[in-house]
């Protein structure tokens, strides 16, 4: 199976790098598009969310997902917490007219989404804590990705799972940023054999790399 797997990934990435090196028409136009200036982002710092109870979400955030209390600005004249791990935060804000909270998990509502690496693990401590959930799987190309969704004390959706199983191919050949790594980002010897198409989808061939080597290392983790 495994074997089947990568043979599909290499397909499809082949095909989209195919794809991708076609001329635009407004290149073949003499038109050459104008190259947009790169911003210069890093990654996603934090997300907000105000709430009705500072103390019942804060408490939520540590016992549930793992997050931890730290320290905010103490200029700021209005309630709130600073919470923080896995790289990025969340911030809390104390407010009494929140919306009101949603009944139904609805996975195709407003989310934020965090990777897992034990989905029955997580499974496991929300039915501890009595938190209700809901399940889904997306297959894509005979990779299976399982998702959990349910609501922090305001309502808010929050969604776990272990999407880095599918692959990132961008549908365009603007550069994407990867996270920073040791390791050497030249292409593997999987997608050595596009070497010499344009640079302008190099991202492609090094996210794909980098998928790749995580869809591999799972793989390698189920066989042993």
């Amino acid at each position: 199976m495994g074997k089947e797997i990568v043979s599909a990934e290499e397909e499809e990435m082949q095909r989209w790098l195919a794809e991708s090196s076609y001329p635009s028409s407004s290149s073949s136009s003499g038109h050459q598009q104008q190259q947009q200036p790169e911003l210069p982002l890093l990654s996603l710092n934090h997300v907000s969310f105000v709430c009705k109870s500072l103390a019942e979400s804060v408490s939520f955030y540590e016992r549930v997902l793992g997050f931890v209390l730290i320290k905010r600005p103490s200029s700021f004249n209005f309630e709130g917490a600073w919470l923080f791990n896995y790289g990025i935060g969340i911030h809390l804000l104390e407010v009494d007219d929140v919306p009101a909270k949603k009944g139904v998990i609805n996975p195709k509502d407003n989310h934020i989404s965090f990777q897992c690496a034990d989905m029955k693990l997580v499974m496991k401590k929300l039915e501890e804590m009595n938190i209700e959930y809901v399940t889904a799987v997306v297959e894509e190309g005979g990779i299976k990705v399982d998702q959990l969704f349910f609501h922090d004390p305001d309502g808010y959706m929050i969604e776990i799972c272990n999407c880095n199983n599918l692959p990132i191919l961008p549908l365009s050949s603007c550069p994407l940023k990867l996270p920073k790594t040791n390791k050497n980002p030249s292409p593997s010897t999987l997608y050595g054999k596009f070497d010499n198409r344009s640079l302008d989808i190099q991202c492609a061939i090094e996210v794909a790399n980098q998928m790749m080597d995580n869809l591999v290392k799972n793989m390698f983790d189920i066989s042993i």
